[in-house]
C-alpha cells in the first residue's frame, strides 16, 4: 500500500512511518522539514500542511499515487484554532485524489465513562484546565469531518494521555466512548497506538469514529 502521512515528523507521524515501513508499505512522510532517511521504503518530501491551502498543489503532490493518507499533527500551543481549516484542507485534497483519509485527532470528542451526555473535553477527570484548549481543538477537527462533503474518512481519538513508549503490539479497541483501565486512567503508548493507525488502514473497519487504549492483557490484538 502506499501511504501518505502528513506530520510526518511529528510525535505521532514518526511513529507512523516506522510502523508502515515496518508492514513494508511505500510511505511518503510529508513534513515542514523533510525526515531524514535511507530507507528505500520511504519517500521524504517538504510540505508545510499548515499553509495547505494556500498551497494546494503541494499537497497534491504529497497524495499523488497514494492509496491512503494519515493527518497526524498538533497544533502548537496557541495555534489551536488552526486545525479546523488545515482538516478542512486535506479534507478536499483526498477527496481530489479519492483516497481515504485517517485522521488522528484528540480524545475530546469522545464521551466521558459513567457519565451519559458529557464528553471527555468537559469532563475535568481526563481533561485538565492546561490540556481544554487542544482538547477543543480535536472536538472541533471532528466537527470539521462531520460536516465536509468528502465522507470518505475516518477519526482515530487516542486516550487521553499519549506519549512515547513501548511497543507492546497490543491494545484495546472502543467504539465513541473513552476506554479507561481499572483505576480510571486512559492512556496508550505512540507506538501502539500506530499499530492500531495501520491495522484500520489494512483492514477498514467501515467506522467513522474510534478510540483505542492499551491492553492490559497483553494478548496482541487485530
Amino acid at each position: 500500500m502506499n501511504i501518505t502521512v502528513l506530520g510526518a515528523t511529528g510525535m505521532v507521524g514518526s511513529r507512523l512511518v516506522t510502523e508502515a515501513a515496518l508492514r513494508r508499505h511505500h510511505v511518503v512522510a510529508a513534513s515542514r522539514r523533510p525526515l531524514e532517511t535511507t530507507n528505500p521504503g520511504i519517500t521524504s518530501i517538504a510540505v508545510d500542511a499548515n499553509t495547505a491551502g494556500q498551497h494546494g498543489v503541494a499537497l497534491d503532490t504529497a497524495l499523488d499515487k497514494a492509496d491512503a493518507a494519515v493527518l497526524a499533527i498538533r497544533p502548537a500551543p496557541g495555534q489551536e484554532d488552526s486545525i479546523a481549516p488545515l482538516t478542512s484542507a486535506v479534507l478536499d485534497a483526498t477527496a481530489r485524489a479519492g483516497i481515504r483519509l485517517l485522521v488522528v485527532g484528540g480524545a475530546g470528542p469522545l464521551k466521558s465513562p459513567g457519565r451519559p451526555g458529557r464528553l471527555v473535553i468537559d469532563d475535568p477527570d481526563h481533561v485538565p484546565t492546561q490540556w481544554r484548549a487542544i482538547a477543543g481543538a480535536s472536538t472541533t477537527q471532528l466537527r470539521t469531518c462531520d460536516e465536509h462533503e468528502n465522507t470518505n474518512w475516518t477519526y482515530l481519538s487516542p486516550p487521553a494521555v499519549l506519549e512515547p513508549g513501548t511497543r507492546t503490539g497490543s491494545y484495546r479497541r472502543g467504539t465513541t466512548t473513552l476506554l479507561t483501565d481499572p483505576d480510571g486512567t486512559s492512556r496508550i503508548s505512540v507506538e501502539d497506538l500506530a499499530i492500531a493507525v495501520l491495522d484500520e488502514l489494512e483492514r477498514p473497519s467501515g467506522e467513522r469514529h474510534f478510540t483505542v487504549a492499551r491492553n492490559g492483557t497483553g494478548r496482541p490484538t487485530g
